[in-house]
């Protein structure tokens, strides 16, 4: 099998990127990694030369370009069934991929408000209509399915929903968002995964700052 290779943007920053790495590297799929930092406010022009949407992440394998997070994720998991990228029962297979559809297509106001930044000192701000509203409901969704699964993660083991959600459990946390026991336990769960210590180690070494993303 030909090597798969990740194209992302900067750790601190790049909640898009963060979601496929963590998902397979969870998984212990193998792939290369190449990292392309921002160069605002164009994106950066190497993009154009890799992704057919001009942005990262995007995943190369052979001549298959697959971009936007879940469909990398997705991908993966057709070539390595193996892996526990998703649940192992239909049931729970399509609850999980319906709250990462719920993650990709919603909670503007809480992906708006508070950008994914791993160098960040926690501190709350004064937040927008809604960002409550997201909170929670996405406290919601991980709290049921904690229960039922009996967690630690969402479905018991890491699997492709939890990282979908990886970057809000850093928005959570650096904006201070939410004080009940369960979330925290989800989110104390997450930030000591090795992938994530992993991804943590390197957003913390970058010094790029993206005045965007400095909420």
């Amino acid at each position: 099998m030909e090597k798969l290779v990740l194209y992302i943007a900067n750790k601190n920053y790049s909640s898009w990127s963060f979601r496929p790495w963590i998902a397979l590297t969870a998984a212990g799929v193998p792939f290369e990694e190449v990292l392309i930092p921002f160069d605002y406010p164009a994106g950066n022009p190497r993009y154009k030369t890799i992704s057919p949407n001009a942005q990262v992440p995007v995943l190369h394998h052979g001549d298959v370009r697959v971009w936007q997070s879940l469909s990398i994720i997705e991908y993966a998991a057709e070539l390595f069934p193996e892996s526990g990228l998703w649940p192992t029962s239909s049931a729970d297979r399509a609850v999980a991929r319906s709250i990462s559809m719920e993650m990709l297509s919603g909670f503007r106001a809480l992906r708006n408000a508070c950008p994914m930044n791993f160098r960040r000192p926690k501190r709350r701000i004064e937040l927008a209509d809604g960002v409550m509203e997201d909170v929670a409901r996405i406290s919601t969704i991980w709290r049921e399915l904690r229960a039922k699964s009996g967690g630690p993660f969402l479905f018991g083991e890491f699997t492709a929903a939890d990282a979908m959600f990886a970057p809000v459990v850093n928005r959570f946390a650096v904006y201070d968002l939410v004080d009940d026991a369960d979330t925290l336990a989800y989110m104390e769960a997450m930030t000591s995964h090795p992938a994530w210590v992993s991804w943590q180690e390197a957003a913390l070494q970058e010094t790029a700052i993206v005045e965007e993303d400095e909420a």
